[in-house]
Protein backbone atom coordinates (compact mmCIF):
# COMPACT_ATOMS: atom_id res chain seq x y z
CA UNK A 1 0.00 0.00 0.00
CA UNK A 2 1.34 3.38 -0.91
CA UNK A 3 3.05 4.91 2.37
CA UNK A 4 0.30 8.39 2.19
CA UNK A 5 -2.33 5.92 1.48
CA UNK A 6 -2.01 4.20 5.01
CA UNK A 7 -1.23 7.46 6.89
CA UNK A 8 -4.35 8.38 5.47
CA UNK A 9 -5.56 5.43 6.69
CA UNK A 10 -4.24 5.40 9.45
CA UNK A 11 -5.28 9.01 10.52
CA UNK A 12 -9.09 7.76 9.67
CA UNK A 13 -9.01 5.26 12.12
CA UNK A 14 -7.33 6.88 14.63
CA UNK A 15 -10.06 9.69 14.20
CA UNK A 16 -13.07 7.67 13.88
CA UNK A 17 -12.74 5.35 16.79
CA UNK A 18 -11.14 8.00 19.38
CA UNK A 19 -12.60 8.25 23.26
CA UNK A 20 -13.90 12.19 21.77
CA UNK A 21 -15.90 11.01 18.68
CA UNK A 22 -17.42 8.06 21.04
CA UNK A 23 -18.00 10.74 23.81
CA UNK A 24 -19.75 13.03 21.31
CA UNK A 25 -21.58 10.28 19.36
CA UNK A 26 -22.98 9.24 23.26
CA UNK A 27 -23.84 12.84 23.74
CA UNK A 28 -25.78 13.16 20.39
CA UNK A 29 -27.66 9.82 21.60
CA UNK A 30 -28.64 11.04 25.03
CA UNK A 31 -29.34 14.84 23.27
CA UNK A 32 -32.14 13.05 20.71
CA UNK A 33 -33.66 10.48 23.23
CA UNK A 34 -33.92 13.80 25.35
CA UNK A 35 -35.84 15.52 22.63
CA UNK A 36 -38.17 12.90 21.98
CA UNK A 37 -38.96 12.45 25.59
CA UNK A 38 -40.14 16.23 25.90
CA UNK A 39 -41.99 15.70 22.66
CA UNK A 40 -44.02 13.07 24.06
CA UNK A 41 -44.28 14.59 27.53
CA UNK A 42 -45.58 17.66 26.20
CA UNK A 43 -48.25 15.59 24.29
CA UNK A 44 -49.14 14.11 27.18
CA UNK A 45 -49.43 17.86 28.83
CA UNK A 46 -52.50 18.50 26.71
CA UNK A 47 -54.70 16.18 28.12
CA UNK A 48 -53.46 16.88 32.34
CA UNK A 49 -55.58 18.52 34.45
CA UNK A 50 -57.77 18.84 36.60
CA UNK A 51 -62.00 18.41 36.40
CA UNK A 52 -64.38 18.98 38.88
CA UNK A 53 -68.04 17.96 37.62
CA UNK A 54 -70.00 18.53 40.90
CA UNK A 55 -68.85 18.75 44.73
CA UNK A 56 -70.28 17.43 47.81
CA UNK A 57 -70.93 19.34 51.14
CA UNK A 58 -70.81 18.15 55.18
CA UNK A 59 -68.98 15.10 53.99
CA UNK A 60 -68.26 13.09 57.47
CA UNK A 61 -66.09 10.41 56.34
CA UNK A 62 -64.40 8.46 52.95
CA UNK A 63 -63.68 5.56 51.44
CA UNK A 64 -60.36 4.49 50.01
CA UNK A 65 -60.51 2.25 47.23
CA UNK A 66 -56.97 1.60 46.93
CA UNK A 67 -54.21 2.32 49.55
CA UNK A 68 -50.82 3.10 48.84
CA UNK A 69 -47.97 1.35 48.90
CA UNK A 70 -46.14 0.49 52.03
CA UNK A 71 -42.71 1.50 50.34
CA UNK A 72 -42.28 4.94 48.00
CA UNK A 73 -40.84 4.02 44.32
CA UNK A 74 -37.74 5.94 43.79
CA UNK A 75 -36.41 4.55 40.75
CA UNK A 76 -37.79 1.49 39.15
CA UNK A 77 -38.58 2.43 35.53
CA UNK A 78 -41.53 0.11 34.98
CA UNK A 79 -43.12 -0.78 38.29
CA UNK A 80 -46.80 0.81 37.61
CA UNK A 81 -47.60 1.90 40.76
CA UNK A 82 -47.91 5.54 40.21
CA UNK A 83 -44.98 7.63 40.86
CA UNK A 84 -46.68 10.79 39.87
CA UNK A 85 -49.40 10.32 42.59
CA UNK A 86 -46.84 9.63 45.05
CA UNK A 87 -48.17 10.19 48.69
CA UNK A 88 -47.42 9.08 52.31
CA UNK A 89 -46.82 5.48 52.14
CA UNK A 90 -48.51 2.79 54.17
CA UNK A 91 -50.77 3.72 56.83
CA UNK A 92 -49.67 7.55 56.39
CA UNK A 93 -52.08 7.61 53.35
CA UNK A 94 -54.89 6.85 55.50
CA UNK A 95 -54.00 8.84 58.57
CA UNK A 96 -53.53 12.05 56.14
CA UNK A 97 -57.02 12.47 55.47
CA UNK A 98 -58.06 12.25 59.35
CA UNK A 99 -59.07 15.26 61.19
CA UNK A 100 -56.42 17.12 62.76
CA UNK A 101 -53.55 14.79 61.66
CA UNK A 102 -52.03 17.32 59.49
CA UNK A 103 -52.09 20.03 62.71
CA UNK A 104 -50.71 17.43 65.11
CA UNK A 105 -47.42 16.74 62.92
CA UNK A 106 -46.85 20.62 61.44
CA UNK A 107 -45.06 23.09 63.27
CA UNK A 108 -45.70 26.97 62.95
CA UNK A 109 -47.76 28.57 60.70
CA UNK A 110 -49.05 27.62 57.79
CA UNK A 111 -48.10 29.83 54.75
CA UNK A 112 -50.57 32.04 52.90
CA UNK A 113 -52.88 30.45 50.77
CA UNK A 114 -52.23 26.49 52.07
CA UNK A 115 -54.70 24.22 51.82
CA UNK A 116 -56.48 24.12 54.23
CA UNK A 117 -56.13 19.98 55.36
CA UNK A 118 -59.14 19.63 57.63
CA UNK A 119 -59.82 15.92 57.50
CA UNK A 120 -62.31 14.21 57.55
CA UNK A 121 -63.93 12.23 60.89
CA UNK A 122 -63.38 9.12 59.59
CA UNK A 123 -62.02 6.92 56.81
CA UNK A 124 -62.81 3.78 55.79
CA UNK A 125 -60.63 0.83 53.75
CA UNK A 126 -60.22 -2.66 52.91
CA UNK A 127 -57.47 -4.12 54.50
CA UNK A 128 -55.72 -6.44 51.65
CA UNK A 129 -54.22 -8.47 54.28
CA UNK A 130 -57.57 -10.21 55.61
CA UNK A 131 -59.90 -8.58 52.65
CA UNK A 132 -62.11 -6.86 55.44
CA UNK A 133 -63.53 -3.12 56.10
CA UNK A 134 -62.49 -1.57 58.42
CA UNK A 135 -62.56 1.99 60.09
CA UNK A 136 -60.00 4.42 60.59
CA UNK A 137 -60.37 7.75 63.41
CA UNK A 138 -57.97 9.64 64.96
CA UNK A 139 -57.39 11.56 68.47
CA UNK A 140 -54.46 13.28 69.90
CA UNK A 141 -52.99 12.01 72.69
CA UNK A 142 -51.10 13.48 75.39
CA UNK A 143 -49.03 10.62 76.54
CA UNK A 144 -46.79 12.93 79.05
CA UNK A 145 -49.77 12.85 81.60
CA UNK A 146 -49.19 8.94 81.83
CA UNK A 147 -45.87 8.57 80.99
CA UNK A 148 -43.45 10.86 82.94
CA UNK A 149 -40.54 10.11 79.74
CA UNK A 150 -41.96 12.11 77.38
CA UNK A 151 -41.84 16.23 77.94
CA UNK A 152 -44.88 17.90 79.45
CA UNK A 153 -47.02 19.42 76.81
CA UNK A 154 -46.10 16.97 74.09
CA UNK A 155 -48.90 15.48 71.98
CA UNK A 156 -48.93 13.33 69.14
CA UNK A 157 -51.88 11.81 66.78
CA UNK A 158 -53.00 8.27 67.15
CA UNK A 159 -54.81 6.45 64.46
CA UNK A 160 -57.64 3.92 65.75
CA UNK A 161 -58.94 0.88 64.04
CA UNK A 162 -62.33 -1.20 64.37
CA UNK A 163 -64.47 -3.26 62.11
CA UNK A 164 -66.32 -1.05 60.14
CA UNK A 165 -69.76 -0.53 61.06
CA UNK A 166 -73.10 -0.55 58.55
CA UNK A 167 -72.25 0.03 54.54
CA UNK A 168 -69.63 1.56 53.62
CA UNK A 169 -69.01 5.96 52.98
CA UNK A 170 -70.77 6.79 50.00
CA UNK A 171 -68.15 8.64 48.62
CA UNK A 172 -64.77 6.55 47.34
CA UNK A 173 -61.50 7.66 46.38
CA UNK A 174 -58.79 5.89 43.68
CA UNK A 175 -55.66 6.20 42.02
CA UNK A 176 -54.79 4.90 39.05
CA UNK A 177 -51.01 4.30 37.07
CA UNK A 178 -52.33 5.59 33.26
CA UNK A 179 -48.77 4.98 31.72
CA UNK A 180 -47.61 2.74 28.68
CA UNK A 181 -44.88 0.83 28.18
CA UNK A 182 -43.88 3.30 25.94
CA UNK A 183 -43.83 6.03 28.28
CA UNK A 184 -42.35 4.36 30.81
CA UNK A 185 -39.21 3.61 28.02
CA UNK A 186 -38.57 7.96 28.48
CA UNK A 187 -39.07 7.49 32.05
CA UNK A 188 -42.73 8.96 31.81
CA UNK A 189 -45.27 8.54 33.87
CA UNK A 190 -48.77 9.21 33.97
CA UNK A 191 -51.52 9.40 36.44
CA UNK A 192 -55.73 9.37 37.05
CA UNK A 193 -56.89 9.98 40.56
CA UNK A 194 -60.59 9.78 40.66
CA UNK A 195 -63.33 10.93 43.06
CA UNK A 196 -66.39 8.25 42.51
CA UNK A 197 -70.01 8.60 44.13
CA UNK A 198 -70.53 5.11 44.49
CA UNK A 199 -74.25 5.04 45.23
CA UNK A 200 -74.54 6.43 41.15
CA UNK A 201 -71.28 5.16 39.79
CA UNK A 202 -70.39 8.68 38.82
CA UNK A 203 -67.05 10.22 38.95
CA UNK A 204 -67.06 13.67 40.55
CA UNK A 205 -63.86 14.52 40.29
CA UNK A 206 -60.62 13.68 38.36
CA UNK A 207 -56.93 14.59 37.82
CA UNK A 208 -54.95 13.56 35.46
CA UNK A 209 -51.19 14.03 35.52
CA UNK A 210 -47.98 13.42 34.03
CA UNK A 211 -44.23 13.73 35.30
CA UNK A 212 -40.77 12.83 33.57
CA UNK A 213 -37.43 12.43 34.58
CA UNK A 214 -35.18 14.46 32.38
CA UNK A 215 -31.75 12.66 33.16
CA UNK A 216 -33.88 9.71 31.76
CA UNK A 217 -33.11 7.30 34.83
CA UNK A 218 -29.69 8.86 35.54
CA UNK A 219 -28.75 7.41 39.08
CA UNK A 220 -25.10 9.38 39.25
CA UNK A 221 -24.70 10.88 42.56
CA UNK A 222 -27.30 8.81 44.24
CA UNK A 223 -30.34 10.50 42.41
CA UNK A 224 -33.81 9.15 42.66
CA UNK A 225 -35.12 9.57 39.18
CA UNK A 226 -38.90 9.86 40.01
CA UNK A 227 -38.38 12.09 43.02
CA UNK A 228 -36.48 14.35 40.41
CA UNK A 229 -39.28 13.84 37.73
CA UNK A 230 -41.42 15.48 40.05
CA UNK A 231 -39.65 18.57 39.26
CA UNK A 232 -40.75 18.49 35.17
CA UNK A 233 -44.86 17.74 36.12
CA UNK A 234 -47.85 18.84 34.64
CA UNK A 235 -49.95 20.00 36.79
CA UNK A 236 -46.66 21.43 38.01
CA UNK A 237 -45.21 20.76 41.52
CA UNK A 238 -42.73 22.98 41.46
CA UNK A 239 -39.33 23.17 39.46
CA UNK A 240 -37.00 22.56 42.57
CA UNK A 241 -36.87 19.38 45.28
CA UNK A 242 -40.96 19.78 44.17
CA UNK A 243 -41.14 15.63 45.37
CA UNK A 244 -41.29 17.34 48.95
CA UNK A 245 -44.88 18.67 48.04
CA UNK A 246 -46.09 15.56 46.59
CA UNK A 247 -46.90 14.44 49.95
CA UNK A 248 -50.73 14.95 50.94
CA UNK A 249 -51.60 16.09 46.89
CA UNK A 250 -54.76 13.03 47.66
CA UNK A 251 -56.09 15.12 50.16
CA UNK A 252 -55.83 18.58 49.02
CA UNK A 253 -57.23 17.17 45.49
CA UNK A 254 -60.08 15.61 47.04
CA UNK A 255 -61.00 18.20 50.15
CA UNK A 256 -61.74 20.84 46.86
CA UNK A 257 -64.42 18.07 46.24
CA UNK A 258 -65.48 16.83 49.26
CA UNK A 259 -66.27 19.33 51.77
CA UNK A 260 -65.12 18.37 55.33
CA UNK A 261 -67.94 18.08 57.59
CA UNK A 262 -67.31 21.01 60.35
CA UNK A 263 -67.69 19.80 64.16
CA UNK A 264 -69.86 22.36 65.87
Amino acid sequence: MNPRALLALIVCLTGCFSPNAAREADIAARRSRLQTAEAMFQDRCKKAGVTIHRTAENVEGVFLMKLRPDKINFGEQFTLDDPYGSDLDGDGYIVSFLRGSYQANTRGTPAPGSPPRLGYLYVEAVDPKDGKRYRYTGRIEEPWQFDKSYLKGYKRFVMERIDAPGPAPRYGITYDDISTREEREYWIAGSSLRVIDLKTQEVMAERIGYMMDRAQGSGAGGRSPWLFAADHACPSFGTRHSFTRQARQTQDFVENVLKPKLEK
